[in-house]
């Protein structure tokens, strides 16, 4: 999920496609992602598909469907591609609810949970809590609003779920913003959200198929096409499923199915790269230049001691890659420790050295934390990587 762009007074940010000088700001405050850039490029039209004019003119995709506006061919490579990876059951016995990226279904699910016939008696608005830190998405996905139904809680680790009945509990992993492997806090599972947006073999190593009621991936954090704004969800429950389907439709009345024929086309590509030897390997790339930028992250910051890191789990087998792979989050989760008095890193980082990143205070924790993308292109990370060498 992406949040709101906020423009920085009196910076200006030079445009998307290219850094022009070494003295220009950069923006590694979102997530996009632009790493994978030179691979689609690559491709050639292998990921490229023609619309004819006549084509994809009606609001449905399938009426007998639960999800009407789902395309049956996305839908298609959605479960092919979980086949592939191993990430997360996707068989025909669960639902999949398309949105507009995994913001839409993020508070797509809050309405559906919330409003459940289970809950019929409850006392809203329900609690919702994640372990911080937290994405930052969250508190504003889901109070942005105001709705009667749910409300944003806060951290998990400091909410007492025996102070109310029920609650509503969000388990992103590997975590947004420091990459860890997150668990639920509580043993009730009915009313979780797991977010595995970043749970795919170039972050993390794939140890087993995720099976929870309700799992967001999305297409950005996959195959890095963010500007098509989607993304799946995979839900158990019927009725949940049904009145996720539901707050999509009031939203938007479903979701662009252009979007999902290029998404199933890339989806496509990136299946048939492995399962018919056609040498474009998406998660090897994503591998490799993810294991590049943070050998050269770890060499900097142990060189000028002025950030910690945190400490990530040994290397794992994945079941993807057959053999043993490490944690290479999409971001950098950093404290400064160097002798200096700040107190906001975010805003010392972007005043002293023009780089925009976001500051831990907006994942629910200390100001000396800063969250930095590895997910932009290759200038632009050189730069950020000089920048950094300069910071004692």
């Amino acid at each position: 999920m992406v949040a709101p762009i906020v423009p920085v007074e009196g910076l200006v940010v030079t445009a998307s496609n290219g850094i022009r000088s070494h003295d220009s700001v950069i923006n590694l405050d979102h997530g996009d992602p632009m790493i994978y850039e030179k691979f689609w490029k690559e491709t050639g039209d292998v990921s490229s598909f023609k619309i004819q004019g006549w084509e994809n003119m009606s609001y449905f995709s399938d009426r007998s469907n639960l999800c009407w506006f789902l395309h049956h061919e996305f839908a298609s490579q959605i479960r092919r591609i979980h086949r592939l990876v191993g990430n997360a059951f996707a068989d025909e016995n669960c639902h999949i609810v398309v949105g507009n990226g995994s913001t839409q279904l993020f508070q797509a699910a809050l309405y559906a949970l919330s409003t459940h016939p289970s809950l019929a008696e409850t006392c809203r608005p329900i609690p919702v809590v994640s372990v911080v830190p937290h994405y930052s998405g969250y508190p504003a996905a889901t109070d942005v609003l105001q709705s009667a139904l749910y409300k944003w809680a806060g951290d998990a680790n400091s909410f007492d779920p025996h102070a109310t009945d029920p609650f509503i509990e969000v388990i992103c992993s590997p975590n947004n913003p420091d990459g860890l492997l997150n668990n639920s806090v509580f043993k009730q599972i009915t009313n979780n959200i797991h977010d595995l947006a970043y749970y795919w073999p170039q972050y993390t190593p794939i140890t087993n198929a995720a099976d929870y009621n309700i799992m967001l991936f999305t297409v950005s954090k996959c195959t890095g096409h963010a500007g098509s704004r989607l993304g799946w969800a995979l839900v158990k429950d019927k009725d949940v499923a049904s009145r996720m389907v539901q707050f999509v439709e009031l939203g938007t009345i479903g979701v662009s199915k252009d979007s999902q024929l290029r998404a199933a086309t890339i989806l496509r590509a990136v299946a048939d790269g492995y399962e018919e030897g056609g040498g474009y390997k998406l998660f090897h790339f994503g591998r490799k230049v993810m294991t590049e930028r943070w050998d050269r992250l770890r060499q900097v910051l142990m060189a000028n001691g002025a950030f910690s890191l945190l400490e990530y789990p040994p290397p794992a087998y994945c079941g993807f890659m057959r053999e043993k792979t490490s944690h290479l989050p999409a971001f950098a989760w950093l404290k400064y420790e160097g002798n200096l008095d700040i107190e906001d890193t975010a805003n010392f980082l972007r005043t002293k050295h023009n780089m925009l990143t976001r500051s831990g205070k907006h994942f629910g924790t200390d100001s000396k934390y800063v969250r930095i993308s590895l997910l932009e292109r290759e200038e632009t990370f050189n730069i950020f990587i000089d920048r950094m060498s300069s910071i004692f």
